[in-house]
């Protein structure tokens, strides 16, 4: 079914046009305006529904073309098609002029509509609709419960926001043991999970019902504990696209469990971020959150966070990145107080902190097109100078 609009200041006229779309079975007609949008609202509508058709009606020929050339600036490749209750050789020589070929007179013939459908189809066919959506996915994956990856993701998500012009949406994808709606104060009453059962029917309306708005930054929260709870991969699908579609970056805060739908989004993430601190339980399990990223050919967009780093730890960086077989892009200074006033607070860590300045640093690093992971090590590039010099193992008896 081919998602498409209905613009017409005529309810009778669309009633009767979306009648007859229904009998043939091959569109869906997801919304029907009754006067022609303004702008802002017309893409907003369009990243909300990404339709494939418009059918406009040519009741104001003038504002009917204004429609159709914003629909082409926002969304190159969605067709258009006009109608009308007559057919006129001026207003169809018009139309012709700015790039509308198709147009149907009501009441119509009964082949009239399905030839033109046939022609729409060939033209999407050819030249699928553009509709502008953002690449900027990233996730964020604990080691293991406790290293602090909720309290970086919120955090890098509320400095994503701060940037000029960019609207984030922070998902917490912990559908067991979800936090950020706890951190930042946050009510029960809709959920990540209220937003998957709905994907595929998603709008501009019902998402508004389901996100707790900061700002620019749009949270998703998990609300009530979910256990065994599992997002299907065509939620995520739906879920991804929509997000996408309407915000500049967006950051998944993961469990760390490696349900398939968290593996499913990082398959579609720029970046992985696998979270961990200098503690031996933890460097184990960022180790095997690692390798099986390896496993899934994800190695090039993974990168280390090195969380609650101290001046003088027992265990270096060097060491860290020979141990688990990746470079530490970032370390976060262990800051306590500044997380526990946060917490209480519902507030983002002070940004003129030396935790909150790495926050704002990894953000800018990740809105900058031109930075990028670093490039990955071959594994046993890590082992090359001593590769029995450190282990799990030796580290313990120290």
């Amino acid at each position: 079914m081919i998602p498409a609009v209905i613009v017409s200041p005529d309810p009778e006229l669309a009633q009767q046009l979306e009648a007859a779309l229904a009998d043939l079975g091959q569109v869906l007609v997801v919304r029907s305006l009754n006067d022609y949008p303004a702008e802002p609202d017309l893409v907003r509508l369009i990243r909300a529904l990404a339709p494939q058709l418009f059918f406009i009606s040519v009741a104001s020929v003038e504002r009917a073309l204004d429609v159709a050339r914003q629909i082409e600036a926002c969304a190159p490749g969605i067709q258009v098609m006009a109608f009308d209750r007559h057919c006129d050789q001026t207003i169809l020589l018009e139309l012709m002029r700015a790039g509308i070929r198709e147009f149907v007179s009501l009441p119509l013939t009964i082949h009239e509509l399905p030839n033109a459908l046939l022609r729409l189809n060939a033209a999407l066919q050819r030249k699928p609709p553009s509709i502008e959506s953002t690449d900027l996915l990233f996730s964020f994956l604990p080691s293991k419960p406790g290293v602090g990856c909720t309290t970086i993701a919120l955090n890098t998500s509320i400095a994503l926001a701060a940037s000029p012009q960019t609207k984030v949406l922070l998902a917490d994808f912990d559908l067991n043991c979800g936090m950020i709606g706890f951190l930042l104060h946050l009510d029960n009453s809709r959920s990540i999970v209220d937003a998957a059962e709905n994907a595929a029917n998603l709008d501009e309306n019902m998402w508004s019902r389901l996100v707790h708005s900061r700002g620019k930054l749009d949270i998703l929260a998990t609300g009530a504990a979910r256990p065994g709870y599992r997002i299907e991969s065509a939620q995520i699908h739906y879920l991804l696209e929509f997000a996408r579609r309407n915000y500049q970056a967006i950051c998944a805060d993961l469990s760390g469990l490696l349900e398939k739908f968290s593996v499913e989004v990082m398959q579609q993430s720029k970046r992985i971020f696998v979270v961990c601190t200098a503690e031996l339980p933890s460097l184990h399990l960022a180790r095997q959150r690692v390798d099986f990223l390896r496993s899934l050919e994800l190695e090039s967009r993974v990168s280390l966070l090195l969380n609650r780093a101290e001046k003088h730890p027992i265990i270096p960086s060097s060491e860290i990145e020979r141990m688990i077989g990746l470079p530490v892009a970032m370390e976060f200074p262990n800051s306590y107080k500044g997380v526990h006033d946060s917490f209480t607070g519902a507030k983002p860590v002070d940004p003129a902190s030396e935790l909150g300045k790495r926050f704002t640093e990894l953000a800018r690093q990740l809105l900058s097109r031109n930075a990028a992971p670093p490039p990955p090590k071959r594994f046993v590039d890590y082992f090359s100078i001593s590769p029995a010099r450190f282990s799990f193992h030796n580290s313990a008896k120290k």
